[in-house]
């Protein structure tokens, strides 16, 4: 025992009396209703808690979004910034005021004052706050509110009623536009005071539209001073940020701090100079700069990919400031904030260490350490750099100087450990120190407030998560109270206040407190409370505050208790020792027994308390535990248990064993003997003690020493009416002298008591009784003799004869016992019925059928046949199940049951033997999936059967069964086999067929299909194989007319009501998706309408007169029904349908008037009935109109068949006429048949051959595509040939040519005018003014567009949305004239940024997806072109598309081989050619043959090398288009071929490097597009005209000598389009190709591009905008935009996408190509006739099919989900900085600028005009950029 462990004297306590003690109510010094301690240790490391604060104190504020939260620490009231709104509220959340902030007229574009006749696009807009911040130390106190609108304007507001204005601008001018203009973009604000003067510094995220040029950080006036009378909220005349490129950095600020003399911000931005991905940075200033040159940033990096800050505040950890940050991990390179969150922790100390590191570095070493690692930078695009100044300078200028560099970023991240980590993002953090640790508050977007304890350097441990609300985010403004108790949450739709920081209250006791791990609780020990540690008076003693995170803090608990179990007999001291050393020293304790009042006395070392007065034990229970408390006066310390004991009671809980049950007690009990008491005293006042089985040295003791009667001797049987002697048998009796034994009898059991006599005196004992045996009372009542007879012998049961038999016993049996049993009585068998081959059960019921199984194990019976009985179903007596064996043949009996010798038993029912028999089975296919449903057919079908494709019958009778198979692996003949029992009957032959149906394999269906219309039953015919129904959602029709290879299926009619999600077949267990078979889902269609004959009057009939048709009127007619499916009825008869389409229906009833329906002979009218499916229709009455003639005079009758005579001659001399010439018609039109066949069969001959080649060809080219294969252009020279197509020299390729002294001058120039570009007011103004001039080209208008997309292309979204903003001024143009030429030509700029913009944005598409088939189809028609002659001359070839570049002529021509030396003849390598080719064709296609593969720019040029001829060793000729041999007719000089060489067959021939002398015709131009144009018409110096094939048509006038020939060679060409099916073999050869390349543009199945989805989007936005309603306008902008603008261009010239040259006859093929796309486009319908062009008539079949395509195309993207916005950005973004590079920016500037002079004064005055330029200066910034480019002298 400790030896400052106080003793404490306890009292021995008769606790019979506490019962009544315990019913009063506690005692007044006692507290046993809320106990404060409890036993037990605490774990400092416990887990957090999740709760809900059920009673917040929390207001919501009429629904408005809410923004910000701020605190006035003076009066402790809170004021909300909220969208259109401001609040006051009390620090209850009870509202004291309230202000409105808008709506208000505005409009981003533009800049306020608003007026809606300047600025149309404004509207009402909601205006969000973005700063709301308190002004103290002037004359009166104010809030200041920034919002949304207005550029982001602020004002002043009282804080006593927000709603009064104190100060606000009506007319702001550029410098006062504060906030962001957008709710999406982050604005923070902080108040500083510097000399004097009251400033405020606000940090704001870019924005794209507005104002340009507003840095991201500056610093405001709050109020004019005497110095400055610049306007409250300007920052002119103060520091500010100057950034180059905002949109290319994007900040997003988190916070704005005030530390010591600097104020922070922390922001995230894009890193542009490294990897440009997204980080967080810290950045600082001195608080007195005005001038911005302390600005320093530090990079912070947090362990595991955390990047972006999402909240930040200043606190105390580990004894040092420090910056909490709450940070997440960005989504790939984007600002977006994921899930993933973390908490980090940044010394302040460690940021101003980092940032004066990097001041320093930047000062003294040019930013780079000792290693020469670059480690500090001068960021944002400014002109400035890092020096080499004194080593001191920054302790001399420790807040910057002019002469120092700025801004200055570190390239060192700051380190840290995540503190913290969550799977919930983050969005509010607060920190609070309780007596030295550190408390973080962190909020999340889930509405959840985490309170984080941060302990030391290592992990925090989140203790408790409290549910603030429910799924909304947790704003970042989270503030403590005054009192820092309890928290302010703010989100977005209410205020909470009460969210106490703690709640050490809430703990009752010690355990509670310390196991909650709060780190504001401990426990109090002397106030018995859970409190605060300030909160507890003795927190500084020892021992006194126990706190759950102290090494070693636990619980105060009693150690032990000596002796802690007492008699109530008996006194004893008692020691209670606690387990603390030196446990609260110096303090009165005093001890408490529960229930009882006690004194307690000290004695030194302990307590003793007087005894009490005896209380009597409560009933039923042997002993009784008391707690016992130590005190602080009425605080309970600790407390424990004693427990009393009573052997008394003890003795009595087994009343037949008291003494047992006293001696085997618990307790430390003995039992006197003759006493018959139980006590604690180890004498008695007798002898014969017997002690407890406890007291090991004492004898005798146990349950074994005491005396007691332990068995019965006998049988315990005693049966019911009969006298039985029992002999008991005992021990320990010596101790008694027996005067007589009794027996008490309670029931059916007895208990043995034996009443002994005393040698004092007659007295009862009662001895103790062990017996286990019980005697047991039994009577008999078997119900038969088997039975009786059938019990154990033990029992001495008898079967007793005489005139009532019954089992009784044998002693009871008056008569003598019957040892023979009656016969065998059966009552009932089943089945009655079974096979001849048995194997069934046959249950028998009945009475006397044995005694046991063996009895009747061979003598059982059916139909005189042995039945073998089963053991294990056998009930003595009474049930026998025996199993039925074979049979030979039909027999009919009855069951017999034989017992031994007695007589057998029969049963009254007869078996019957029958033989089933089976006949077929129907059907004979089915499915490999089963559900088919099989009937087996026969006779004697009975019940006990399965069929082993369906182990469950559904239906059985005599005749059949019906059971459904079950599904195969394969498909195979399998046996039907049906079991009997046990046997297998294989007794049908027919093997059932199992036929895979399913709904990948092609002979499932080929499916006709029709619309449908809700109501109406279509039969939908299709190719299948035993379909069952068919079906929609839920409801089933079934098919008819099943065929093997047809069916026939109604479709099931759907409620209007319903929606169809699908249609499918249901063959058996197949089911068949309607869109599987035919490729595109079913559709429903609603029920069409019929209207009334007679509408006007539909009560009347309607006439008709005979010879007629009957117009039906009706809508929808057509939708889902064809003419064949309609039925009309005029009576009994049917009207025939002649004509059937969407709004009308003609049918033409019967000449002769029907019957009606009910067979009258004469009805005045008919009723007139359509039928379409279901649906029938009453049309009415219909009336018959019978003219009835009146008599013609004789005379009138004469006339007239005299006239009718003649008329009948004239007519047969036209018809004999006729017939005449229609026989010579008749032979011509068979002639040009005949004719007309035999050219197709050539002409398809012909296309099988040349496709069977180019085949060959193009899979030998495929094995070149896909990657290196296709000679792709590089971006910039794509670039270069869309925006600038067929210049020379493009800005792309030049470089700035400036004279040195100028260039960084100049360059200073063209940065400021990149920023006035950046203004978008001034990009529109410049614009709208060079457009507005007269001789501002059309070339130059698209120039200009060009050099702006060069020049904006690192901020593509900037440039996206000055595009949308011209685009909606053409819309608006259009609109008001003829909307549907919009678009139509490049004739404004916006036009030419319009498709360079889907030049830029398509590119990747065009690589990834439409680069290859386009590359293929350019490949296949220069293949099929070169196959054929081509006139170098004119262009014309045999092989093309375009009839005016058709070569009509026959030409004679043969194809050869050549034989090409490479590699300095070391190879050789066969190149077809043709003998009509001219040299330079000969050249150009070796070239290509022995250069495959290779970009056409790295190719030699054909005009630099010379063919030479190599016959033999010596034999080298050098071959020219032109030389002395060329021949020569008159004026026409022929060029020189192969064939005018006579170089044979297989000639080997060798390409050499043209020598200088060698002569060059100058026949081919390459320009630099890759475009080769033939030679056209030549002059030379004498006059003569070059010609290759034919020559031109242009001749001079002809001499009249040669006018005849001439007019044989016209009548020669009298039909030149004979040649024409020279056109439909290219065609059909190239189709593939061509399907290919529209496929892949207009393909849905895969995501069209986001710039298209984008731009249709804005295109249907404008429609919609100016009520344009017409779906054809909306179509041709959608074309006009992008295949005219793109598609087109790049089919025409893929030049501008591959390294490859485009000769003048494969362009002419892909003119006809691009026409018939854009052809495909329009929406007019595509008629052509025999004057159609002959391009547009070769693809009349495939323009029909096209349009479905771009329809199609343009339909799913219009009704595909929208919200593309944010993917748009993303991509514009990243497409921004993957191409910048590529971009010569600063020559863009210069050729822009070049206009700008030219143009000068009109811009100019255009800005100087402009109210909004001239409030920011926009003619002025001009000037400026003037001067600097080229000294020009303007105003300033």
């Amino acid at each position: 025992m400790p030896a400052a462990a106080p003793l404490l004297l306890i009292v021995a306590i008769w606790w019979w009396h506490l019962v009544l003690l315990l019913l009063l109510p506690p005692l007044t010094f006692a507290l046993p209703q809320a106990p404060r301690l409890a036993a037990g240790s605490v774990s400092a490391e416990a887990p957090p808690r999740t709760s809900v604060l059920f009673e917040p104190v929390r207001i919501s504020l009429n629904g408005s979004p809410l923004s910000h939260l701020l605190l006035d620490s003076a009066s402790g009231h809170i004021y909300v910034g909220a969208v259109n709104a401001l609040y006051h509220l009390s620090p209850d959340l009870e509202l004291i005021s309230s202000g409105r902030t808008g709506p208000k007229l505005d409009s981003p574009d533009c800049l306020p004052p608003i007026d809606p006749q300047d600025c149309t696009q404004a509207r009402e807009t909601d205006n969000t706050n973005k700063i709301l911040l308190l002004e103290e130390g002037g004359e009166k106190r104010c809030l200041i509110v920034c919002g949304t609108v207005l550029q982001g304007t602020c004002e002043k507001r009282s804080l006593g009623n927000v709603s009064e204005v104190l100060y606000q601008t009506d007319n702001p001018v550029d410098t006062q536009y504060v906030a962001a203009n957008d709710p999406r973009v982050s604005t923070v604000g902080v108040v500083v005071e510097q000399k004097g003067t009251r400033l405020m510094l606000v940090g704001r995220g870019y924005t794209s539209k507005g104002p340009g040029g507003i840095p991201p950080i500056t610093t405001r006036r709050l109020a004019p001073s005497r110095h400055h009378q610049a306007p409250t909220f300007s920052h002119e005349d103060l520091g500010k940020l100057v950034v180059g490129s905002y949109s290319e950095f994007n900040n997003h600020f988190v916070a704005a701090l005030r530390h010591n003399s600097h104020v922070y911000f922390l922001f995230s931005r894009r890193d542009v100079w490294r990897n440009r991905e997204y980080r967080t940075y810290v950045s600082r200033l001195c608080a007195g700069d005005t001038s911005f040159y302390s600005y320093v940033e530090v990079p912070l990096s947090c362990q595991g990919g955390y990047n972006l800050a999402q909240a930040a505040t200043l606190g105390t950890h580990v004894g040092s400031s420090s910056l909490f940050v709450a940070m997440a991990t960005g989504q790939a390179s984007t600002p977006a904030p994921t899930a993933r969150s973390a908490l980090c922790v940044y010394s302040m100390g460690e940021v101003d260490r980092a940032m004066r590191q990097a001041q320093l570095l930047c000062y003294t070493k040019e930013g780079r350490d000792d290693q020469g690692k670059e480690e500090a930078y001068i960021e944002y695009e400014v002109s400035s750099q890092c020096l080499r100044l004194a080593e001191d300078s920054l302790s001399k200028y420790p807040c910057g100087g002019e002469h120092t560099p700025s801004p200055i970023a570190s390239a060192v991240p700051l380190q840290a450990t995540p503190s913290l980590t969550s799977s919930s993002q983050l969005t509010a953090v607060v920190t609070s120190v309780e007596a030295g640790n550190t408390i973080v508050l962190l909020g999340d977007k889930k509405g959840q407030l985490h309170k984080v304890f941060l302990q030391g350097s290592g992990p925090g441990t989140v203790y408790e998560s409290v549910q603030v609300d429910k799924d909304s985010p947790v704003n970042a403004d989270l503030l403590l109270d005054t009192a820092r108790q309890s928290v302010y949450v703010l989100t977005e739709s209410k205020v909470r206040s009460r969210v106490p920081v703690s709640q050490c209250e809430q703990h009752s006791d010690c355990s509670s407190c310390l196991s909650a791990g709060d780190p504001y609780c401990g426990w109090c020990v002397l106030e018995g409370r859970c409190t605060r540690r300030m909160e507890c008076p003795r927190h500084t003693q020892p021992n006194h505050w126990q706190w759950s995170y102290r090494s070693g803090s636990r619980c105060v608990t009693v150690e032990r208790v000596e002796p802690d179990v007492l008699s109530r007999e008996e006194q004893a001291n008692v020691s209670i020792v606690p387990d603390r050393d030196g446990f609260l020293t110096g303090c009165f304790i005093s001890t408490y027994v529960e229930a009882l009042r006690v004194v307690t006395r000290n004695r030194g070392s302990g307590w003793f308390i007087q005894r009490p007065v005896e209380c009597r034990p409560l009933s039923s229970a042997d002993h009784l535990s008391l707690r016992v408390s130590l005190m602080f006066g009425e605080v309970t310390i600790s407390h424990t248990n004693i427990t009393f004991y009573d052997c008394r009671a003890a003795g009595q809980l087994n009343t037949t064993s008291p003494c047992m049950a006293c001696v085997g007690s618990v307790w430390p009990c003995h039992w006197c003997a003759l006493d018959q008491l139980c006590s604690h005293a180890k004498r008695c006042s007798h002898k014969h003690i017997i002690y407890n089985t406890l007291a090991q040295e004492l004898e005798p003791r146990g349950a074994d020493a005491c005396p007691c009667v332990w068995a019965l001797k006998g049988s315990p049987l005693v049966p019911v009416g009969l006298d039985m002697q029992l002999v008991l048998l005992g021990r320990n009796l010596d101790l008694f002298e027996v005067t007589h034994p009794s027996l008490l009898w309670n029931s059916l059991y007895v208990t043995v008591q034996c009443l002994l006599t005393s040698h004092r005196g007659v007295q009862q004992e009662e001895l103790d009784s062990s017996m286990i045996d019980k005697v047991k009372m039994f009577s008999l009542g078997q119900s038969d003799c088997s039975q009786c007879r059938a019990v154990s012998a033990r029992y001495g049961c008898v079967w007793c004869g005489g005139e009532s038999p019954s089992c009784t016993y044998s002693g009871s049996c008056l008569s003598h016992p019957v040892e023979t049993c009656p016969p065998p009585l059966i009552t009932k068998i089943q089945p009655q019925t079974g096979p001849l081959e048995g194997g069934i059960l046959v249950t028998i019921w009945g009475s006397n059928l044995g005694q046991q199984f063996e009895d009747i194990q061979k003598g059982v019976t059916v139909a005189g046949v042995r039945c073998v009985p089963q053991p294990e179903d056998y009930v003595t007596s009474t049930r026998v199940v025996c199993e039925l064996q074979p049979s030979q043949q039909e027999t009919r009996g009855p069951v017999t049951v034989s017992v031994g010798e007695t007589e057998p038993g029969r049963s009254q029912q007869m078996f019957a033997y029958q033989d089933p028999q089976l006949s077929g089975i129907i059907p004979e296919k089915g499915p490999v999936s089963g559900g088919t449903s099989l009937t087996v057919q026969g006779s004697h079908i009975l019940r006990f059967l399965r069929c082993c494709s369906a182990p469950v019958a559904e239906e059985v009778n005599d005749t059949q069964l019906v059971c459904r198979t079950s599904p195969v692996n394969r498909t195979a003949e399998l046996q039907v086999r049906v079991l009997f029992g046990k046997p297998n009957f294989d007794r049908l032959n027919a093997p059932f067929l199992s036929v895979v149906i399913h709904l990948k394999y092609p002979s499932l269906f080929d499916f006709v299909n029709f619309p449908h219309c809700a109501s109406y039953e279509r039969k939908e015919p299709g190719c299948g194989t035993d379909a069952d129904d068919i079906g929609v959602g839920g409801i089933q029709e079934p098919c008819i007319d099943v065929f093997p290879d047809q069916m026939t299926c109604v479709t099931p009619a759907v409620p209007s009501e319903f929606k169809v999600t699908g249609v499918w077949f249901e063959l058996d267990n197949v089911r068949v998706d309607f869109a599987s078979i035919d490729g595109k889902p079913f559709r429903y269609y609603p029920d069409p309408i019929l209207h009334r004959l007679n509408r006007d009057v539909p009560d009347q009939p309607f006439h008709f007169k005979p010879g007629g048709v009957i117009a039906v009127e009706g809508e929808g007619l057509t939708l889902a029904m064809t003419r064949e499916e309609v039925i009309a009825w005029v009576g009994v008869e049917r009207c025939d349908i002649k004509t059937l389409d969407s709004t009308h229906l003609y049918c033409e009833p019967p000449e002769i008037q029907p019957l009606s329906p009910d067979n009258s002979d004469t009805p005045p009218s008919l009723r007139v009935s359509v039928v379409m499916g279901k649906l029938e229709f009453d049309l009415g009455l219909v009336h018959y109109d019978n003219d009835v003639f009146s008599a013609v005079p004789l005379a009138a009758q004469v006339g007239l068949a005299a006239g009718a005579a003649v008329v009948v001659l004239v007519v047969l001399v036209i018809i004999l006429m006729y017939r005449r010439k229609s026989k010579q018609a008749l032979r011509d039109y068979k002639k040009v048949l005949v004719q007309l066949e035999t050219l197709e069969i050539n002409v398809g001959d012909q296309c099988r051959k040349e496709f069977t080649d180019l085949m060959t060809e193009m899979m030998d080219l495929s094995n070149d595509v896909g990657g290196p294969g296709i000679p792709f252009l590089d971006y910039r020279t794509y670039a270069e040939r869309v925006f600038f197509p067929g210049q020379r020299g493009a800005p792309l390729s030049q470089n700035l040519d400036l004279p040195e002294s100028r260039r960084q001058t100049v360059e200073q120039g063209l940065g400021q005018l990149n920023n006035l570009l950046n203004n978008r007011l001034f990009l529109i103004r410049f614009i709208h003014t060079l457009e507005a001039q007269q001789s501002f080209s059309q070339r130059d208008r698209g120039h200009v567009a060009s050099l702006l997309t060069m020049a904006l292309h690192d901020k593509l979204e900037y440039f996206t949305d000055v595009m949308k903003t011209l685009l909606g001024d053409l819309v608006q143009q259009y609109v008001a004239k003829n909307p549907k030429l919009m678009l139509r030509r490049t004739e404004t700029v916006v036009e030419k940024m319009l498709t360079n913009w889907m030049s830029i944005c398509l590119y990747s598409y065009l690589k990834e997806v439409a680069g290859e088939p386009l590359y293929m189809l350019y490949r296949a028609i220069k293949y099929q072109v070169d196959k054929g002659p081509v006139d170098s001359v004119t262009g014309k070839a045999k092989r093309t598309l375009n009839d005016s570049h058709l070569l009509r002529e026959d030409i004679d021509y043969c194809s050869m081989t050549l034989t090409v030396l490479v590699n300095n003849g070391a190879e050789a390598q066969p190149v077809k050619v043709l003998d009509i080719d001219t040299i330079t064709q000969v050249k150009d296609k070796i070239l290509d043959q022995t250069y495959k593969g290779v970009p056409f720019s790295q190719r030699p040029s054909a005009d630099s090398l010379d063919l030479e001829w190599r016959s033999g060793q010596a034999g080298h000729l050098t071959l020219s288009d032109d030389d002395v041999t060329a021949i020569v007719q008159g004026r026409w000089k022929r060029l020189n071929t192969l064939q005018h060489y006579k170089v044979p067959d297989g000639a080997t021939v060798a390409l050499i490097p043209r020598s200088q002398g060698s002569g060059q015709l100058g026949v081919n131009q390459v320009y630099q597009t890759g475009e080769k144009t033939p030679m056209l018409e030549v002059e030379e110096e004498e006059g003569l005209r070059l010609w290759h094939l034919v020559k031109s048509s242009e001749d001079p006038e002809i001499p009249k000598h040669r006018k005849s020939s001439m007019r044989e060679r016209e009548r020669a060409k009298a039909i030149p389009e004979i040649y024409l099916t020279r056109l439909l073999s290219m065609k059909g050869t190239l189709q593939k190709f061509v399907d290919d390349v529209f496929v892949a543009i207009l393909s849905t199945k895969r995501p069209p591009p986001i710039a298209v989805r984008y731009f249709f989007d804005f295109l249907d936005d404008m429609a919609e905008k100016h009520g344009i309603e017409d779906p054809e306008t909306v179509h041709i902008w959608k074309t006009n935009s992008l295949p005219l603008r793109f598609w087109v261009n790049i089919l025409k010239n893929p030049q501008f996408v591959f390294d490859v040259q485009v000769t003048d006859s494969v362009d002419a093929v892909l003119s006809v190509i691009a026409q018939t796309f854009i052809d495909s486009c329009t929406t007019s319908e595509h008629k052509v006739g025999r004057d159609s062009p002959v391009n547009k008539l070769l693809y009349a079949r495939e323009i029909p099919r096209y349009k479905q395509l771009v329809e199609r195309y343009y339909s799913d993207i219009h009704n595909a989900a929208s919200g593309c916005y944010q993917e748009m950005n993303s991509t514009l973004t990243e497409l921004s900085g993957s191409f910048a590079s590529e971009m010569n920016g600063l020559v863009a500037l210069h050729e822009l600028y070049k206009y700008i002079n030219k143009y000068y004064d009109q811009i100019i005055m255009a800005l100087e005009e402009d109210a909004t330029g001239q409030k920011m200066q926009l003619a002025y910034r001009l000037q400026q950029v003037a001067a600097l480019v080229e000294n020009k002298v303007t105003d300033l």
